[in-house]
């Protein structure tokens, strides 16, 4: 592990003042995050906040029998750990790594203490906590209203948004359980979107082909939230 980067690489960060920036960095500390590897999980006090750097964190709500469906998303233009410094230090989520990567990670007593000075920290972390409110109402929404294949289309558009690629290792198992239905399903839908020339799935690898088509077929979530992160962080997530 590796202590004080002289350039954040994380865009909540890198948007910072220099000066608080460089007040945080004592505090900083660069991990290396493996697939799958847990940051936080449910009703269990958070110990570190991950400024992530490169990869993508999925968080989850796993139910009483065992089903998983992702509420969430988090990339380099974010941070895990967010109910550290809105007081509740715990939630009824599990946040783990998607696609592996690396993070600053920080405690999270002095995260909260950082933010607790109030000034552009706060500033950043409050905004973006506004566009990840914003991100996961979409979901819910896409979740309930849009077919499987509409579904699929947005959370494709995201993880290549976040991985900055448009091809990605994902097994049908895998986004069966992000999008909380049967991979039967994800199986249909995937076939639509490879008949529509969209996407090639092949061998647990999907490239995206046609990205004007998966907007299109997306409906309206997507565009929001994209536009929704850029208005409030200045940043496009692509």
């Amino acid at each position: 592990m590796t202590k004080n980067p002289d350039f954040p690489k994380n865009k909540l960060l890198a948007a910072l003042p220099d000066e608080d920036y460089q007040r945080l960095v004592p505090d900083l500390e660069f991990v290396e995050l493996p697939i799958k590897q847990v940051l936080y999980e449910p009703e269990e006090p958070i110990k570190h906040v991950y400024f992530i750097n490169q990869g993508i964190t999925s968080i989850v709500y796993t139910t009483e029998d065992g089903s998983t469906v992702e509420v969430g998303m988090v990339g380099n233009d974010g941070m895990v750990g967010i109910p550290v410094f809105l007081g509740g230090n715990m939630t009824t989520t599990t946040a783990f790594m998607q696609v592996p990567g690396t993070a600053m990670r920080m405690n999270a007593v002095r995260l909260k203490a950082e933010f607790d000075l109030g000034g552009s920290l706060q500033k950043s972390l409050l905004r973006y906590t506004q566009a990840l409110f914003t991100q996961i109402t979409h979901t819910a929404v896409c979740n309930r209203l849009n077919t499987v294949e509409e579904r699929l289309a947005r959370w494709l558009l995201m993880v290549a948004d976040l991985t900055q690629s448009n091809e990605f290792p994902l097994t049908q198992e895998f986004i069966a359980q992000m999008l909380g239905v049967r991979r039967s399903g994800v199986t249909v839908a995937a076939g639509i979107l490879s008949q529509a020339g969209m996407i090639r799935y092949s061998r647990g690898r999907i490239t995206i082909l046609n990205r004007e088509g998966l907007e299109a077929t997306s409906g309206e979530s997507y565009r929001v939230i994209k536009t929704e992160f850029s208005r409030l962080l200045d940043t496009e997530r692509a």
